[in-house]
């Protein structure tokens, strides 16, 4: 998209892009919208590499950890609903790599569904996501006791209420009907000997939201093209692909990974790809070709324009 704008002599000022892999809505089941489908400690541990850092109509940007996932908006995909994308690490890098040094808006962000951000905010405050450090006693505790242990001592109080009174939590809000859905306040033994919280909510999270043997996982992208023409219009194009996996073993993810790195290959081997070397996919002479082989397995993106932010 990028090469075909500028072809038409457009310069762009907007690049926004949100990628989510998710549950296909007809198996989702649970008040997260959520199954996991990659790496569980990378979903554990997301946004926890460092300062989020983009760029939004010429103003840099920069968000906290503590913050990340707070500063959520919401994404609208037309005949699959709506999203709430949050920011993705460091988006600046990708200037030089799509030649968008001198962009407005530059923003790389991941898709969930809504309200899954405000609830996993709540693990983060309380500590849950920390990988630094050892918990210690852990293979005597139940997931309850492994959230006592980030609240305050009282004898009296909950551990229910007196987590709603660290974070503010009313007590009717859908975050508790999330956080207790996904088992914190459940006297089940962890069973681990030894862990970080990090450690101990991936456990939690691989028996929570695990997908089911028949049940489909679903890759969405979302991206957002804003361009001024020779003729110095402003106008904004939308790009968004939707594609759902097979069963728990051919999932969405592992063909939307495995897919472009297989044709890849063949086509090194058959000499139509003569780039020596490791190489990302942003020249022609390899996306194309890529590209073209995915439609024909119904991994398309659609386009139409929306209209420019003001």
């Amino acid at each position: 998209m990028l090469d075909r704008l500028r072809a038409a002599g457009n310069e762009i000022t907007v690049f926004e892009s949100f990628t989510g892999g998710l549950v296909a809505p007809e198996n989702d089941d649970n008040p997260w919208g959520y199954k996991i489908t990659w790496n569980p400690r990378n979903v554990v541990l997301a946004g926890a590499g460092g300062a989020v850092k983009f760029k939004q109509e010429g103003k840099y940007k920069y968000i906290p950890y503590h913050m990340l996932f707070r500063r959520s908006e919401i994404i609208e995909v037309e005949g699959y609903g709506r999203f709430e994308g949050y920011p993705n690490r460091d988006s600046l890098k990708y200037r030089q790599v799509y030649g968008l040094e001198n962009v407005d808006t530059i923003f790389r962000g991941t898709l969930r569904r809504p309200g899954f951000c405000k609830a996993w905010d709540v693990l983060v405050k309380l500590g849950m996501t920390d990988d630094s450090y050892q918990v210690e006693g852990v293979d005597q505790m139940t997931y309850r006791d492994f959230t006592n242990l980030f609240l305050a001592y009282s004898p009296q109080d909950s551990v229910e209420l007196k987590l709603m009174h660290f974070l503010n939590i009313p007590q009717d809000s859908s975050l508790m009907d999330r956080l207790r859905w996904l088992g914190l306040f459940e006297e089940q033994p962890i069973g681990l000997e030894k862990a970080t919280p990090a450690q101990v909510l991936q456990k939690l999270l691989q028996e929570k939201w695990q997908l089911g043997a028949e049940e489909k996982d679903m890759i969405v992208m979302y991206h957002k093209f804003g361009y001024r023409t020779p003729a110095g219009e402003l106008r904004m194009l939308e790009s968004s692909m939707v594609t759902k996996g097979q069963d728990k073993e051919e999932t969405a993810m592992a063909r939307t990974v495995g897919l472009p790195v297989g044709i890849a290959v063949r086509h090194v081997l058959n000499g139509t790809i003569q780039s020596p070397g490791v190489q990302i996919p942003i020249k022609r002479a390899i996306y194309e070709p890529i590209l073209q082989e995915l439609a024909g397995q119904g991994i398309t993106f659609r386009e139409k324009e929306i209209k420019y932010r003001s």
